[in-house]
């Protein structure tokens, strides 16, 4: 599928196969640019909306006026995202907000889409039958019956694809409690008889002739006097319920839910006075049919009678029926009319039937967890007893996103009006088989202000979460809050556990945030090359990578400094820019616990990386030590023999040039395979290079120190303390591996450093161990691309894309050019100017904010413009510095001394 299904229908009106072709865009986007920088999908994304939006664009003169209409004017786009269980394309990437205009679009989740219900992942979207049911009978309805070719009118065909594919209950059932729905309605007129414009009321027809059912088939009417209706069996009866009488005391919503077929199975009247026929009145305005109202949700199969009244269970409620006092205003009497029972001969007893309504004070049902309650629970799980006769719904509010902290809820019933008998206690089994014969299945509705509706039926135990990006730098005020709508009976009574699940928690983190910690991980390197290089600069040892990183948490100033400091730059650049602006305190926890991930990612790959290295260099260590013991054996005579050869072949011309320039030829074969095979072949390299010098730096670290202490202890051994120079620079063993050590004891590459030969190889391994860490990085963000390139081998090939050719050919000039410690970048003196120095640890610093910037804007490949750029600039002062030295004209750069004596 190529991995793209954000863009689920695209219907051109004057196709005739539209709908092969519509199904086919939903494996590639629409123009697909060139696409930079290949490991990043939100990248990718990026630019395939830069060019959709472009679509959609008023082209204007100068003067102002419009030259001609958008080029995708007649084309209507539908992206379809797989719900919070799509772990490889978020939904965010998905959104069309900003790039379609709302005529000519909208995005879905599967979750929300009619006939569907359900979250899944990216590459099976399309396996899923539900979905792809639906969708085709979705592009079947654009065919005009009379014609035979598709709707022409955008508008009419955004109306068909938002009739077919919307589930039908409006997004903001939960948060405002109350419909939202078009205006210009004329069926709930005021008291007056005259129609009130201000009251946003839905258009209602009546249900369609072929479905209703005579009236005169009722049976007698009944007259309901408590704040609860109950539904049992399709009895044949209307149910009138007095809207003034079981209103009172604040319980002015009602709500229906019911798993009869709307207008077939139940039908629903809103009365201004009593009478004993909707049709004679609904002429006069006088009842109005609400049963339009009824919106469906998922449900399970109802379960099937052995003989009326012998199901086992309540059946699962398949919709619910909605009305705010609003829609209730002018109105005495509410009215439930269920069709009789269909009595055909020869076929088994209709499946179960059920509806249960209640008048209620929305304000009853409350409960709201604040982020204290939603932590502890992760330690105690928190009880909620709901005794019988509670409200039908319940609104729990989460101060803290589901889509971020999902909660494991839980609800067991715990009675259904059985009285226990002196005689015979039923057990807790029989308790709670005998409520779900009289109790129907719990119902969840989730909101949340980013993702819309989700919901979860039969719900008794099961794990909420939406599909939510809360604390973003784009997210918004109300990302950080979710609301939960329970429908529970309230026949019966039940214990509710609520607790964050842990492991969904751990799960959707690392899903929601991947891509920021991504990119912190290049900040944290970036902080700690800047830690290395200025005590460089200050003619300070060069600390470990392990150390400086360790330095940078410290508080309060390194962690004020490097952590906090790009967030507030964050907001205040969102001020600034009148972008809106996130979250502050969500933000800025979870960004906080972002770098704090990111710090131990690094400080994983430090430790493996060190155990490396300290292993390889022991073992070879031990191999020179043990090479004196093998001389003068037969075996060694061999050897020596072998070695001889190949030193006859290393004065080849050829190889002794390939010896000199070992940072020439690194750097020709790295860029050959960035820009002519794969960007990561040629970092692969890069690493290559940094492994080598850090395994010969700290193996000349580690045989000098071993034969420091080796000649101390002698020294000491001999008790001569008149003899200390020449047992330290004297050589036992004329010949042995000791020369290429001691001779340079105390040499450092600085004229003022009186610091010895290992100190300083230690510092090289040390600033080398850094660059390994921050290209090691930039290579594992293009694994995913050099796999799918190694999939594709056999199948046709293709230059890499030129942009990632250039910014992979910075990275490797910056992991070259400032290969070694002393290295640094200058501004030479212009004529008038002072000279300005420029120093490495500066570049760091800035590289280190623009990578935490980038990450918190969710694009960690821009911190390959900042490896980039240093790089770049390295080997235009290295080329210049050479120059200069040719010329005589030297400038000398001096470490500051920390003046410590």
């Amino acid at each position: 599928m190529g991995g793209f299904v954000a863009r689920a229908a695209v219907v051109h009106p004057h196709l005739r196969k539209f709908a092969v072709e519509t199904v086919l865009t939903l494996s590639t986007p629409h123009q697909s640019p060139p696409v930079p920088l290949q490991p990043s999908l939100g990248h990718y994304y990026t630019l395939v909306n830069q060019e959709w939006r472009k679509g959609y664009e008023v082209q204007t003169s100068r003067t102002g006026h419009s030259m001609s209409e958008p080029s995708l004017s007649h084309v209507i786009i539908v992206s379809i995202s797989g719900g919070y269980n799509d772990y490889q394309v978020r939904t965010k990437l998905e959104s069309l907000d900003g790039i379609v205009p709302p005529t000519h679009g909208f995005m879905i989740s599967s979750t929300g889409m009619r006939n569907v219900w359900l979250s899944m992942e990216h590459q099976v979207i399309l396996w899923c039958n539900q979905l792809v049911v639906q969708v085709s009978h979705t592009l079947l309805s654009l065919v005009n019956t009379k014609t035979g070719q598709p709707f022409g009118d955008v508008r009419q065909r955004l109306g068909i694809f938002t009739k077919m594919l919307h589930s039908g209950i409006p997004q903001n059932f939960i948060s405002s409690r109350k419909l939202q729905l078009p205006q210009n309605s004329d069926h709930f007129p005021d008291q007056k008889g005259k129609v009130d414009s201000g009251l946003q009321v839905p258009r209602l027809s009546g249900c369609p002739s072929d479905s209703q059912w005579s009236e005169d088939g009722l049976e007698r009417d009944l007259y309901i006097q408590t704040n609860t209706v109950t539904v049992l069996a399709m009895d044949g009866r209307r149910r009138w319920l007095d809207i003034q009488k079981l209103g009172q005391g604040g319980k002015d919503h009602f709500v229906f839910v019911t798993n009869l077929s709307p207008c077939s199975g139940v039908r629903l009247h809103l009365w201004r006075e009593k009478g004993t026929s909707a049709s004679v009145f609904s002429t006069d305005k006088h009842v109005v049919e609400v049963t339009s109202k009824m919106v469906h949700i998922p449900s399970g199969p109802a379960p099937r009678q052995i003989e009326p009244g012998g199901q086992t269970e309540q059946a699962p409620p398949s919709a619910i029926f909605w009305l705010s006092p609003q829609d209730m205003h002018g109105f005495r009497f509410l009215t439930i009319s269920v069709a009789p029972r269909p009595t055909v001969s020869g076929r088994p007893p209709p499946a179960a039937s059920m509806g249960v309504g209640q008048f209620f004070n929305p304000k009853d049902g409350e409960q709201v967890f604040s982020p204290y309650r939603l932590i502890h629970s992760v330690f105690s799980e928190k009880v909620v007893n709901l005794k019988e006769d509670h409200p039908l719904t319940l609104n729990l509010t989460f101060s803290i996103s589901l889509g971020l902290l999902p909660v494991s809820l839980s609800l067991e019933s715990t009675g259904c009006g059985i009285k226990k008998s002196e005689f015979e206690d039923p057990g807790d089994l029989e308790i709670s088989r005998l409520c779900r014969l009289r109790c129907f299945p719990p119902v969840a509705l989730a909101w949340d202000g980013t993702s819309g509706l989700h919901v979860f039926p039969n719900l008794y135990s099961e794990t909420i979460v939406v599909d939510s990006s809360p604390a973003l730098w784009t997210s918004s005020q109300e990302s950080d809050k979710t609301s939960v709508f329970l429908l529970v009976d309230p026949h019966c009574s039940y214990r509710s556990t609520i607790r964050v699940s842990l492991t969904a928690a751990a799960g959707r983190f690392l899903l929601l945030y991947f891509s920021q910690i991504s990119g912190l991980c290049f900040a944290v390197v970036f902080f700690a090359l800047m830690r290395q290089a200025y005590a460089w600069e200050l003619d300070n040892p060069i600390p470990s990578v392990l150390s400086a990183v360790e330095s940078n948490l410290r508080m309060p100033k390194p962690f004020a400094f490097f952590v906090t400091f790009p967030i507030l730059f964050a907001v205040l650049f969102s001020f600034l820019s009148s972008e809106p602006l996130p979250p502050i305190i969500s933000f800025s926890i979870v960004s906080i616990l972002c770098y704090v991930f990111a710090n131990g990612v690094i400080v994983v790959l430090i430790l493996v990386s060190l155990l490396v290295f300290y292993s390889a260099g022991t073992v070879h260590v031990f191999i020179r030590k043990r090479w004196q013991v093998w001389e003068g054996n037969f075996c060694f005579s061999c050897v020596q023999w072998f070695i001889n050869m190949s030193s006859t072949f290393a004065s080849n011309k050829v190889v002794r040039i390939l010896s000199v320039n070992p940072v020439f030829i690194t750097s020709l074969v790295a860029i050959a395979l960035v820009c002519l095979v794969h960007p990561a072949l040629g970092l692969f390299v890069l690493l290559l290079s940094h492994a080598l010098c850090c395994h010969n730096a700290l193996f000349s670290f580690l045989m000098a120190s071993f034969r420091s202490h080796v000649n101390t202890k002698e020294f000491y051994e001999s008790g001569n303390d008149g003899e200390t120079g020449s047992m330290l620079y004297n050589n036992k063993h004329d010949g042995d591996i000791s020369k290429l050590f001691l001779v340079k004891e105390t040499h450092t590459g600085s004229p003022q450093s009186t610091r010895s030969y290992s100190d300083t190889q230690l510092d090289v391994f040390h600033h080398r161990h850094g660059l390994l860490l921050l290209h090691l990085v930039a290579t594992l963000m293009f694994v995913p691309s050099l796999v799918g390139w190694l999939q594709r081998t056999g199948n046709g090939q293709r230059f890499p894309w030129f942009y990632d050719s250039l910014l992979c050919t910075g990275v490797i000039l910056h992991g070259l050019c400032d290969s070694k410690p002393e290295f640094n970048f200058f501004l030479f003196p212009i004529p008038g100017i002072p000279l300005r120095e420029i120093r490495l640890s500066l570049a760091y610093l800035l590289g280190g904010y623009f990578s935490y910037l980038s990450a918190l804007a969710l694009a960690p490949y821009r911190a390959f413009y900042a490896m980039a750029a240093i790089g770049v600039i390295s080997l235009a002062f290295r080329i210049i510095q050479t120059r200069n030295r040719n010329k005589g004209e030297t400038y000398h750069r001096s470490r500051k001394h920390s003046h410590r004596h």
